[in-house]
């Protein structure tokens, strides 16, 4: 079986994480954390990451600015050895920096800056030169880019199916109040997409897994694969419906990224032709090791431990 060619597209940015951060923060003026460190982020970055790692053929289409912050972002692609043909760098924008603190349970929140690379990808950005020679495309994530709407969305995966890819999506939560109604057109072109239960109740408008399911499967999209965090992952299509444990003895400290490295784990199985329930399996246990360690740094090189964990 040939290797398959993964083309990755969305944000490509910088992280500094600190953990633990409490509001005390701002009561004290100082706080002393355990770990204060700085890495490469964005949803498509952090993908491409995790495909890198385990040994794919990965192409990253983002942009990012003519400033240190950018240039460390291709450094790190570089390092990967992940394409960056069709990585755009614009001198009039600062490339997109978060800053990202991390409470005791390692939930995370995002301090962003609306006029840096992460808000300002555009469809040009997408040329019909960057779809080519792939196999399997990700789009993460639906809502990260604001210029690329239902109409937007649904061009750049007509634009791959025609090219032969099988076109999949992550998601993070809607900013505009959209319900799945209005993102139907794009939706109906996935093969595969990712959100969490929290992102795919908010656009659903439903709470239960199921009905959560029915409503992305009567827009044409092929797989639904819903993140439950601690619970696992629930898979649903139109013949078969399942839940996917999560490694139960994960010791976490910061969930930052494991969301995408959760995608890119499911990604690369599936390009391995592994069935739906072990892709299911690998990416729950891909995830599980990004949860042990500061920042969105994926499941690293471990392919043996997410087998292992994954019991495969």
């Amino acid at each position: 079986m040939s290797q398959p060619k993964y083309i990755v597209i969305g944000a490509a940015i910088l992280d500094i994480l600190a953990r633990p951060v409490d509001a005390s923060v701002f009561e004290t003026g100082s706080l002393p954390a355990g770990t204060i460190t700085m890495h490469t982020g964005g949803d498509a970055m952090n993908e491409a990451r995790v495909l890198a790692d385990l040994g794919a053929d990965v192409s990253l289409v983002s942009k990012v600015g003519t400033d240190p912050a950018g240039d460390l972002v291709l450094s790190a692609c570089k390092d990967l050895h992940v394409d960056t043909t069709y990585i755009r760098r614009d001198a009039a924008i600062h490339t997109g920096t978060n800053i990202v603190l991390v409470d005791q349970k390692g939930e995370r929140s995002f301090i962003t800056c609306p006029d840096s690379t992460l808000r300002k990808f555009f469809p040009k950005d997408v040329p019909d030169a960057a779809l080519k020679g792939g196999d399997i495309l990700s789009f993460a994530s639906i809502f990260v880019s604001p210029h690329f709407g239902n109409r937007e969305l649904a061009d750049l995966f007509s634009r791959a199916r025609e090219a032969g890819l099988t076109v999949c999506a992550d998601m993070t939560k809607r900013k505009k109040g959209e319900t799945i109604q209005d993102m139907r057109e794009c939706l109906s072109y996935l093969d595969y997409v990712f959100p969490n239960y929290e992102e795919a109740a908010l656009l659903t408008g439903e709470k239960d897994f199921d009905r959560i399911g029915d409503a992305f499967l009567s827009c044409g999209t092929g797989h639904v694969v819903i993140k439950a965090g601690a619970k696992g992952c629930y898979v649903c299509t139109e013949d078969l419906r399942f839940w996917s444990t999560a490694y139960e003895q994960a010791r976490c400290i910061d969930t930052t990224g494991a969301g995408d490295t959760f995608t890119g784990c499911f990604l690369y199985a599936l390009g391995q032709g592994f069935s739906l329930e072990n892709c299911a399996r690998f990416a729950n246990a891909g995830a599980s090791l990004c949860i042990e360690q500061t920042g969105a740094v994926g499941a690293g090189t471990n392919i043996q431990k997410i087998i292992k964990r994954a019991g495969l």
